[in-house]
C-alpha cells in the first residue's frame, strides 16, 4: 500500500445489512483529508481500492467479510471476448461521445432504468436531488458518456476521467433493450481510454457471490485488488 494511503485519517460509517451479500454486515472507510479530495489525489485512491460517492471517498471496512474486491481492466492488454465482439457487429447504427452535462432527456431515462431494473434498491424511487447527491462531484470535472442509436438516446455513464485513467461510476440506459447496455457502455469506456492512452479503466467492486456483478469479470485482461496488491 502507498504509504500516504497508510497515513489517511479515515471515519468508520455504522453497520448495517450489506446490499449485495443478505447474511452480512457492510460498514465503510470514509477518506476525512480535505487535501485528498482533488482529481490527482484521487487516482492514487482508486490504485488503492478507494471508491467515491458524490464528493464521499470510501473503501469496504467491513469486520467479518473480504468480499469487496475492486477491480480494474488493464486497457493496452485487453482483449474482446466472442461475446463482446457479437454485441459489437449488433451495434453498429450506435455512436457514443462525452459531454460536460446531462442531455435534457436524462431523467426520462433513468426513471424507466430505476422503475424497470430496481425497483426494490435504494436508488427507488428515482428522484432528481437524490441522483444528484449520488452522482456529481464538486472537486472534479463531470463527464457524461451519451449512447445513442441513431439520434435516440439509450444510456449515459458517468464516467470519471483522470490523468492516467478512468472509472466507470455509474450507468443507466433504456431497459426495453434486449441488448446488454450495460456491457456496451464499459466497451465504449475502453475504447475512449484506448484513444487517450489511459492505463486503466476502474470498474468498482466485484463481489463473486453477486450475480449481478458478474459481467465485470468478462473484459480480460481485468485485476483485482487482494490484501492490498494488483493480481490478474
Amino acid at each position: 500500500m502507498n504509504m500516504a494511503v497508510q497515513q489517511i485519517r479515515i471515519g468508520l460509517s455504522r453497520k448495517q445489512d450489506c446490499s449485495y451479500l443478505p447474511a452480512q454486515q457492510e460498514r465503510v472507510a470514509i477518506v476525512l483529508e480535505k487535501e485528498l479530495h482533488e482529481a490527482n489525489q484521487y487516482e492514487m485512491l482508486l490504485a488503492n481500492g478507494f471508491r467515491r460517492s458524490g464528493d464521499a471517498i470510501y473503501k469496504p471496512q467491513c469486520d467479518h467479510c473480504s468480499a469487496c474486491h475492486a477491480l480494474r481492466v488493464a486497457i493496452a492488454d485487453f482483449k474482446l471476448s466472442k461475446s463482446q465482439k457479437r454485441l459489437l457487429a449488433k451495434t453498429k447504427s450506435f455512436r457514443w461521445e462525452i459531454r460536460p452535462t446531462l442531455d435534457e432527456e436524462w431523467f426520462d431515462l433513468y426513471s424507466r432504468y430505476i422503475e424497470k431494473r430496481h425497483s426494490t434498491g435504494s436508488m427507488y424511487p428515482p428522484r432528481q436531488q437524490e441522483f444528484f447527491e449520488f452522482a456529481q462531484c464538486s472537486w472534479m470535472t463531470m463527464h457524461y458518456l451519451h449512447i445513442f442509436d441513431d439520434e435516440k438516446l439509450i444510456g449515459i455513464a458517468i464516467t470519471d476521467i483522470l490523468s492516467d485513467s478512468a472509472s466507470a461510476f455509474y450507468t443507466f440506459f433504456d431497459p426495453d433493450y434486449a441488448l446488454s447496455l450495460g456491457t456496451y457502455a464499459v466497451l465504449c469506456q475502453i475504447e475512449y481510454c484506448q484513444r487517450y492512452n489511459k492505463q486503466w479503466l476502474y470498474l468498482g467492486y466485484q463481489i463473486d457471490d453477486c450475480s449481478a456483478m458478474n459481467y465485470k469479470t468478462r473484459f480480460q485482461r481485468h485485476q483485482r485488488l487482494v490484501n492490498q496488491r494488483w493480481r490478474g
